[in-house]
Parts: C-alpha cells; structure tokens; sequence
C-alpha cells in the first residue's frame, strides 16, 4: 500500500450489494475513515444507501481474526500454509481430485477469485469451485446461456431511467438495491410518463412507487409470463423482422404458453391475482414501446428459477426489446462482485472468462495456464457439495470470505458437515462467524478497507476497490494466501504475481486469448496495461477488447447472440408446482429476504449501532388471518418449524404478506440470536439445471412460543445467555442490548441471567424483586458508570430502552440516586417515539407523524424539510410515503 493511501482520500467501492457505488473514503489515521459516495462514479453518482453510509462505522478491529490458527490455537503462517498445502496434497494423494472443494464468495476481489478458480481447476485437478453466488444468481445464468448462448446481462442502469416501462420481480428495490430505486424515483419525477409495476408476493417498500402491484401466489412467476407472451402475440406485437432474422424456437414457446395460460383470465387464476389486475399489467406491457424487466431474488431463488428467467426473456426476444437503450431483461446481483466470479468461473460448471467445459476450452485454458491437468467436467454445485462434505466424498474444504452455516439452506446439516470434515479451511476477516467456528484452520483475511483489486457490478461495470486501511495484525490478501499454498504444493511459478495489477493483467489476457468476438466477456485491452493505469482505472463497462475502438456497451443490438448460429432461443416453458410443497402438517409457505439496513449475515453491517435499530430482531410477517387462527398476536414470538429445523422470531402481524405466506429475513445467526437462523428451516430443493436452492418457498407450520417472563438486558459488552430460551444481541452506542424471553421459572430466569452479569469487588449492585409479580430489576456500577442493566418480567414493554441506553453513552449522566435507573424511566418524563425509521438521522416513526400532522405536510420532500427523514440516502423514502398515506387517512377519518 501506498503512503498516499493513508493520509488521502481514496476513490474505491462499496462492499455490500452488486450496485457497485463509488466511495470516497478518507481515512481519519486512527484505524477509522469519513466514507462518503463518489460523485464522479457512474453507478451511484454520489448517493449512497444506508448501510453505505454507515461504513464508517464498521471498520473497527473488534471481533476480527488477525493472526492464523489451527484447532484454535494460534500459529504463525508458515505453519498454517504448511498446513494446508500438506493437507490438500495429502488428500488428493490418497483420494484423488474429487475428494477436495473450495467454496468462495462475491465479497472476494476479482483478483482473489481468478487465483481460486485457477489453483483448483487448473492445478489440483478439479471443478469442486462453487461461490455463494450460487445462491444469488445461478439460475440467471443458466437462462441467459439457454437464451444468448452467454452468460450476458445486455443492459446499463441508464436503462431503467430510459424506459417507458419498468417491470420489477420478485425484487424489493427500494430495500436490497436502494441506489438503483432512488435513480428509478428521480427518473419517473423528471418524465412522469414513466411506469412501474412490481409484481412480488408482498406489498413491499418498493411498492410505494408502483403503478400496480401485483401480488402473485409464490411461484407463479412463469404462468404470468407465458400468459404476457401470448397475449404480446394475440395483439400482434411480434417484432416478426427480429425474431425471423435473430432467433429460433417461437413456436414452441407460445405452444407451451397457450397450453396453460392462453388469454388473461386464465393468467389470473394460475396466479392467484385478479383479471382486472392482470389485463392492466398486460396493457401496460402493450402500450410501452421501452420496457425493461429487472428481477432479483424472487425469481432466481426457485426450483424452477431458470424457467422463470426464459419466461421473462421469450417476453422480450417476442418484441424485439433489447439491446436498445431503455430495453431489456435485468438480473441485478446481491453481492458486490457476483459478476466477478461469473467472469473468472468460479461456478462449478464454467470455466474462466466466460468458457465451460467443452473440449475445446478445457484445451484452451490448460494451454494459456501451462497446465496440462485442467478440470475436464463440471464440478459440484454448493448444495450437493456440502451433502459430499457430509458424507465423507468431500475430505478437505476451503472456504473463503463466506458464511454457509448460516446462508445455505438446512443450515445446521452445513454446520455439522464442516466439524466432521477431515480437513476444514476458512480465509476470514471476521472472527465472530458461525463457520469460523466450524472450522478447524482459520487463515486472517483482509477486510474490505484493506483490499487491493476490482470488482464488476450488476450492468458489467469494473470498477478498482483500492485499500486505505493498513493491514491489521497479520491478515493477508486472499490471492496472497492462495498463491503462497500453491508454491507450496509445487505451482509457485504458475502463481509468482508481486500485486494484484499482475493478476488482473492475465485475467484480461485470458479474457482475449484466441476470443476474435465468439465470446462476450473480453477485456483484453487490459492486459498490458501497466501498474500506474491499474492504479489509476476509472469505472468501465465490459467489452473492452484489445487493438479495437471502445465498443457499444450494450450487447443485442445488432441482433447477434453468441449461440453458434448467432441466433437467440425462445425457450419452451410450463408452470410447475415447488419441490416439497405444502400440506396438512406444514401449511404455509416460507418466503425469506433482507432488511433494508443489515447484510447478509450481518458481520459487517452488524457493526453499526444505527443501522441495528431498524429492525432489532428476527421478525416473522404473518397474514392478519393467519395469524388470528393461530392465536398469534403482533409482537408475540412465534415458532416456525419445517422438515429440516426452526426459529424463533418476534411476529410481525401486517397485510402485506398474502394469506398462507410467511416472511422472515435471512440475516440472524448463532452470534446474534439464539434461534433466529431461518435458514436452519428452510428448502434444500435446487433448479435441477442451475443448481440455485428453493429460498422462497418452504412448507412450514408456526405456532406461538408461549413466554413466562420476557425482558431486555443493557451492558457495556456482549453477554452470554445461553441460559435463556431466547434471546437476541444487537450493538448499540457504548453498549450491548440484549433482548430476551423465556418458558421457565421467572426466579430461576433471574437466577441464571445474574450469574451473567458483572460481579467482582469493584461492582456495585442495585436490585428489585418483586418474586410474586416475577418482576425483577437490577443495575451494575463500576467506577462510577453503568456497566449492565436487566429488566424482567411478564410484560414486553417494561421500560424505555432508549433512555437506559444513553446512560451508557461516555460522560452520560447518572440520576442522583442509582435506584431511579430501576424505575425505568427519567425524571423528566420522555415519550417513546416508536421504531426508527430514518438510519442516517435517527428518526423514528411518531416523530414523524407528529410532524406531518402539525405542519399538514402533503408530500415525503416535505416530510424531509421539517425532520431531515429521507435527505440523506433516500433508503427510508419509500417508508415515509407509507407513514404520511397512514397519517392522512388517519385525519380525514
């Protein structure tokens, strides 16, 4: 690194999902940094969302892994190297290949990918390389190769801006991709002809800037659009020139539409959606000559997500709409660098830059590597790969800047997967992580402030992440670590880079290499650049292909696909039901998601005292009939059970959720909560082609998880309740807050969460018992400042949390008497002004009503004049427009 990196500010990019925004971080030169958004990135121009704006907060060297370990106990890295290499070579030695596996992620660089991918497939022999992006955006890819004969996503952000048409599904925008949500809301204000339809199972916050909301049964997505296929063709739509000259296989599509939804009211029926609601979704797609359809999750996330994706795309090859600017189908990425992987192979059935396992490519890349032992058949995707892991196939892993005991389905079979693995390997920053845990040598990773690479984002953008942090302790760069094991195991001169300027040189080389345009992905014009123009790299979209002039940045437009014809294929698809659906004894369906201010597992943004505020607990949406029948009220903890597990959460009894679907985020771990891993609960089935698990739809049972005693517990660090049937941990601003609740006795409850509690001769302790209401109330002093507060009882509210909690605050001050704290509330008596809202200027909901009530504000921008909610990222806009909908009806009635 360089000494500029530390003491100026650094344009890199954001880590969190596959907008890719430009930061500009200054680092502060105490571990610490100002982060702010990049005006000049072409992504986010400027904005960023709240986790963004909160990546200040998270940089902290605070439950990181800084120094090697084997079997919990520290070694320096010659050992830990020596160790890996040894026990890789060992097990292929006497297994062969197939007995070892990588699993690695879209938090890593492009840079540390290419290194993965190469060490494994080109050197030990095997495809067993499979990312987390397998969760994310397989079945994306497989429909884009069945289509295009590529995985090529065809369009720019600048689409959606451009369109006449905007179709989200199965994609909580404004939520999971806010930067995109927010250019979507300027663009409908400055042209307000614009249009939007969001057709997603729940009413989410993205629908406060829909036209139309469709809220289709889970799963139906392909009914909906094979019945918009054909009726685009009732209506005589075909863009007949396109499709006879550019593509193959219309007639069995519409065949195979007709079959089962041949006009609008049937589409209805499938979906479980009203006529009237579908006919006007259908006129709108009618009357737009630019539409654009970008889909997340909800879609991919199936075991029939690569139909649903050829669903979406027959709907545009029909219409001729792509590759023209405010046109075209959209997969937008969960993870920073999904796309990056997608370019360097790391899925188990692609070879690097965009080739697979034909003869010709395996020949290809085992002569541009020098290796004469490339991988020659795919290898096994994430889900049957931890099944190998389990059964014993599987004898050595290695997993990199990923968490699979907690994102992968069935998660607890994951966990005990790795601890029976001969051999478990993980590269981490984090030391505080369900599958460091399970892991029997730990390597110290970089952490994002500290990295050196690039990484693509959703509309192929490359864009440089440059560290401006120093190395802590003795984490090293993941291609560091991967290299190092390869020269150990014999490859050194295959791996010898001095920084990741060289990788990235050979990946734009192999990019090119013998390509002459019958590949998509091609950066060659990178692969003599030099040190100073990798350093220096401004954000551009691929292709960039060598010796040519910049090429158009959109793929399509001149009507060649990258099938050996050229041509595209409509691809014949038909509605089928979910692998494992519903029945008697699991009678709704399991739907999970984000929130809008945690990540993934939550090791990063898990960090921000601001952004654990949102949504401080595991939450479970339930129907408002659902619920009634279950006995269930708002605010209850509620069980969810399947085949394969359960989870607590607290209920959360809403209308946006349709009736028979459940909801419940994906973030909660085994450091966070005692029971609010959902993915413990959730559907192993996969797309039989993709390989990308059934996330969305799980049969599943909830009951109520009757409390005895429930309460909350402030101190000044993090505690162990293990004793408590349930309990959660968030960060907050000097403090921990602990929720918690419990079915056993409330003086043994008592009894056992005192013992966790500080104690020793500097504590000074102050209680209240009151044995017959099983209330109990107890606060702890050292030097002078609160150190821990408990509050339980049989009622949830017992306290205003908030104001115990800026007790803890440094030279907060105490009430006179230590008592008053027990009492729950100051002197001055402070309302409780309700949940956050606004995460950049700590807003909460009955602030915000109020204003609106005594200002009579009519639109969110007024909203922001009088309490700053939603000036800064624009996340919590779509929530503002809710509460000022909710506080005007509430007046006129």
């Amino acid at each position: 690194m360089t000494q500029r990196s530390m003491t100026t500010a650094i344009h890199t990019t954001c880590p969190y999902c596959g907008v890719g925004c430009g930061i500009v971080a200054a680092p502060d030169g105490k571990g610490g940094a100002v982060i702010a958004g990049d005006p000049g990135h072409p992504a986010n121009k400027g904005r960023l969302c709240s986790k963004g704006s909160a990546l200040g907060e998270t940089l902290s060297l605070e439950d990181r892994l800084l120094h090697p370990e084997i079997d919990g106990k520290r070694v320096d890295w010659n050992a830990a190297l020596d160790a890996v290499a040894a026990g890789f070579a060992d097990t292929i030695a006497r297994h062969g290949p197939e007995s070892v596996a990588f699993y690695v992620s879209g938090q890593l660089l492009t840079e540390d990918y290419y290194a993965a991918n190469k060490l494994i497939k080109g050197f030990l022999g095997t495809a067993n390389i499979d990312t987390n992006s397998r969760l994310c955006m397989a079945s994306s890819v497989a429909g884009h190769r069945r289509a295009f004969g590529s995985d090529t996503v065809p369009g720019l952000y600048e689409d959606f801006e451009l369109a006449d048409l905007v179709v989200l599904v199965g994609s909580n925008l404004a939520w999971c991709h806010p930067i995109l949500f927010q250019r979507l809301v300027a663009a409908r204000q400055a042209r307000p002809g614009l249009r939007v339809v969001v057709i997603d199972p729940r009413r989410t916050e993205t629908c406060e800037a829909a036209d139309l909301h469709l809220p289709l049964k889970l799963g139906s997505d392909v009914a909906l659009f094979n019945g918009l296929l054909a009726d685009l063709d009732n209506r005589g739509l075909r863009d007949t020139r396109f499709v006879e000259r550019h593509t193959q296989g219309l007639d069995d599509a519409l065949r195979a539409a007709r079959r089962v939804t041949p006009d609008f009211a049937t589409t209805a029926a499938a979906c479980g959606l009203t006529a009237a609601d579908v006919e006007a979704f259908f006129d709108m797609v009618a009357a737009a000559p630019r539409m654009v359809t970008v889909y997340s999750q909800g879609v991919n996330q199936s075991s029939a997500g690569v139909d649903k994706v050829n669903a979406i795309v027959n709907t545009h090859l029909l219409t001729g709409r792509i590759g023209k600017p405010g046109t075209g189908p959209f997969s937008v990425t969960g993870q920073p660098n999904a796309m990056g992987g997608r370019e360097v192979g790391a899925l188990s059935n692609q070879l690097a830059a965009h080739m697979d396992f034909a003869t010709s490519d395996i020949d290809r890349v085992g002569r541009f590597w020098n290796a004469a032992g490339v991988a020659s058949k795919p290898g096994l995707k994430a889900i049957d790969l931890f099944e190998a892991v389990g059964s014993g196939k599987i004898k050595a892993i290695w997993i990199m800047a990923t968490n699979p005991v907690v994102s992968l389905p069935d998660a607890d079979r994951v966990r005990a997967a790795l601890e029976s693995c001969d051999l478990s390997v993980v590269s981490e920053a984090i030391r505080a992580s369900d599958t460091v845990d399970a892991c029997r040598i730990r390597l110290p990773a970089l952490a994002w402030g500290e990295k050196d690479g690039t990484v693509t984002n959703s509309e192929r953008r490359i864009s440089r992440q440059r560290p401006f942090l120093a190395p802590p302790g003795e984490a090293r760069q993941d291609w560091w670590i991967l290299a190092e094991v390869a020269r150990r195991m014999g490859f050194g001169a295959a791996f010898d880079w001095k920084g990741p300027a060289d990788i990235f040189r050979e990946h734009a080389a192999l990019s090119g290499f013998e390509n002459a345009g019958t590949r998509d992905f091609d950066i060659g014009a990178w692969a003599h650049a030099t040190d100073a123009a990798y350093e220096d790299m401004r954000p551009f979209v691929w292709p960039a292909q060598a010796g040519k002039p910049a090429a158009e940045q959109r793929f399509f437009g001149n009507g060649k696909f990258f099938h050996s014809d050229g041509l595209a294929r409509f691809v014949a698809v038909s509605p089928r039901d979910p692998v494992n659906d519903v029945d008697a004894e699991a009678p709704l369906r399991l739907n999970t998601g984000r929130v809008r201010d945690q990540w993934h597992t939550m090791t990063r943004s898990g960090k921000s005292p601001r952004l654990a505020r949102h949504r401080p607990e595991p939450t479970l949406e339930l129907h408002p009939d659902d619920a009634a029948d279950l006995a269930i009220a708002d605010d209850d903890i509620a069980e969810v059970r399947t085949r394969w597990g359960s989870a607590l959460a607290r209920a959360s009894v809403t209308p946006a959720t349709r009736r028979g679907d459940i909801f419940a985020p994906m973030h909660w771990t085994a450091q966070t909560a005692s029971r609010g891993l959902v993915n413990a609960a959730t559907n192993p089935a996969v797309d039989p082609i993709s390989g990308q698990p059934e996330l969305k739809h799980t049969p599943a049972a909830v009951q109520p998880w009757p409390v005895r005693w429930q309460g909350f517990l402030l101190s000044s660090r993090r505690l162990d309740l293990a004793s408590c049937g349930y309990w959660v941990a968030i960060r907050g601003e000097g403090h921990w807050l602990h929720e918690i609740a419990g079915q056993d006795d409330p003086a043994a409850a008592w009894a056992a969460i005192g013992g966790a509690l500080p104690d020793g001769p500097d504590i000074d302790r102050v209680e209240y018992v009151d044995e017959t209401a099983g209330e109990f109330r107890g606060a702890r002093f050292r030097d002078g400042r609160l150190d821990a507060c408990v509050f339980v009882g049989a009622g949830r509210h017992l306290a205003a949390r908030d104001w115990i909690a800026t007790l803890f605050v440094p030279d907060a001050e105490l009430p006179d008497s230590r008592a008053a704290i027990l009492v729950g509330r100051p002197s001055a008596p402070r309302p409780d002004l309700g949940p956050l809202v606004c995460a950049c200027f700590g807003v909460r909901r009955d602030t915000i009503l109020d204003a609106i009530v005594a200002g009579d504000l009519a639109s969110v921008d007024a909203v922001g004049v009088a309490t700053s909610a939603g000036t800064n990222c624009g996340s919590c806009r779509p929530e503002l427009a809710a509460l000022l909908r909710h506080a005007i009806r509430k007046v006129a009635a």
